[in-house]
């Protein structure tokens, strides 16, 4: 099983598309999480009445990891869609096996650039905000961190496990990406659709990174255990496909 997994790093460090998208995420996080602290500084200096009621700066600091999660979807599904499947399974033919190497080998590589962009986008949005910022250590925030890192991680993994369902990297980057970005919020505008909306997987997991939970939502750990169900069943939903798929 290690041989599998230090195998399935080798193939990371040599395919392009992987290593770009996943250097793309701290970049996107860090300068999102800078501008958008810019703004809500310049906002909140000239007391500009656009500016969002429930805004604190201890949620603003997990806006950039938001899009920045677009990036490691794009490295979740690349990992495993730039990885041709014949040549993959003559060097480890338990189909098991394979599917558990690479799994893992997504996620280790995938956690620490999370964690490093979670901190890193936090603390860069605080520094923007300037007088009106906060500390990493206030109310909230370390459970928050701690879940946002988790919240990325889990929604990685179901990038992969979409693409080890369907071996395309088209239809998981064509359902996964849009329902992150407006999907599931033009959900939330219909009353008879908010509780639906908020079972999608971005939805779910986002309560994990949330300071403070709305009285409607699902909450850090019920949220956490829905994502972490549609992962689950994403990672299991690919080991069936790859084991009836003929090379």
């Amino acid at each position: 099983m290690i041989d599998a997994v230090r195998a399935e790093f080798v193939k990371l460090r040599s395919l392009r598309g992987p290593r770009v998208a996943l250097a793309l995420v701290p970049m996107i996080s860090v300068g999102v999480g800078a501008l958008d602290g810019w703004s809500g500084r310049q906002a909140l200096d000239s007391h500009d009445p656009s500016i969002r009621p429930d805004f604190t700066a201890q949620q603003a600091g997990f806006d950039g990891v938001q899009y920045g999660m677009l990036a490691l979807i794009v490295f979740g599904v690349l990992a495993v869609s730039g990885d041709p499947l014949g040549p993959a399974l003559l060097a480890v033919p338990r189909r098991a096996r394979f599917h558990a190497a690479k799994m893992i080998a997504v996620a280790v590589v995938a956690l620490p650039v999370v964690a490093f962009s979670v901190i890193v986008s936090d603390l860069a949005t605080q520094l923007a905000l300037g007088r009106h910022g906060t500390s990493l250590g206030a109310d909230g925030v370390p459970r928050s961190l701690a879940g946002a890192v988790l919240h990325l991680t889990l929604m990685c993994l179901l990038a992969a496990g979409c693409t080890m369902v369907t071996r395309t990297a088209l239809v998981p980057l064509a359902v996964l990406l849009p329902l992150v970005t407006v999907g599931s919020q033009l959900m939330t505008v219909a009353q008879s659709s908010r509780f639906a909306a908020n079972l999608l997987p971005d939805r779910a997991g986002a309560q994990l990174l949330t300071v403070r939970p709305g009285e409607d939502a699902l909450g850090p750990l019920l949220g956490g255990a829905v994502l972490l169900a549609w992962t689950a069943a994403a990672v299991l939903g690919g080991l069936l496909a790859l084991r009836r798929r003929d090379v």
